[in-house]
């Protein structure tokens, strides 16, 4: 089984190797645009898409391409990663008390002149209210600058939450395995893989 993640991301590739795969991973190199009036959900599933289609088209030979996208949003505002330690603590406190709203997609593209399979998982997270030393001690400490809504929940990120809401928390990282193993289960791959095929 050659499968491949199209993304260089190391929390996606962490999540999938989670799943016990062998997998290699590529850049999808697809520049995530914004489109006008494009709601986030489909922004998120659009990407993904397009970063699947675009490793599937560049192989020779069967493959199982994998591609996810999260967007991130605060009311109507798209929050990005932020990049500097500054725009984090902007980001977490526009965040303070509020609920961020996430949507991760996932696509499994299996050949290049078929339509991928996908999903897309939405994730709601309250951030409690946060004073402003919280907000300068925890982005000093977790350095959340490429990550969207500036929190590492996976880290000390999660000491920021009053509560998360969603069926397959392994999206708010940025890759719903859960959903991913159905779509894996429906093309054929078993999951858990046997011990002697995992070793390939």
């Amino acid at each position: 089984m050659n499968l491949i993640l199209a993304s260089t991301s190391p929390y996606r590739r962490r999540l999938l190797e989670r799943l016990r795969l062998p997998f290699t991973c590529i850049d999808p190199a697809v520049e995530e645009s914004v489109r006008d009036g494009e709601s986030p959900q489909k922004r998120a599933r659009r990407l993904a898409t397009e970063k699947a289609s675009a490793v599937a088209e560049t192989l020779e030979g069967e493959a199982i391409v994998i591609g996810s996208d999260q967007v991130a949003c605060l009311d109507d505002q798209i929050l990005h990663k932020p990049g500097t330690p500054d725009a984090a603590v902007k980001q977490l406190t526009a965040s303070s008390g509020q609920t961020v709203h996430f949507w991760t997609a996932v696509s499994v593209w299996t050949n290049p002149e078929e339509a991928a399979t996908q999903r897309v998982v939405p994730c709601e997270v309250k951030i409690r209210l946060l004073s402003t030393d919280e907000i300068s001690r925890y982005v000093a400490l977790d350095q959340p600058l490429d990550c969207a809504g500036s929190f590492k929940w996976e880290s000390l990120g999660i000491t920021l939450f009053e509560a998360m809401r969603t069926d397959d928390p392994t999206a708010l990282e940025g890759l719903p395995l859960i959903a991913l193993s159905e779509l894996l289960r429906g093309i054929g791959v078993s999951l858990p893989l046997a011990a002697q095929s995992a070793q390939h």
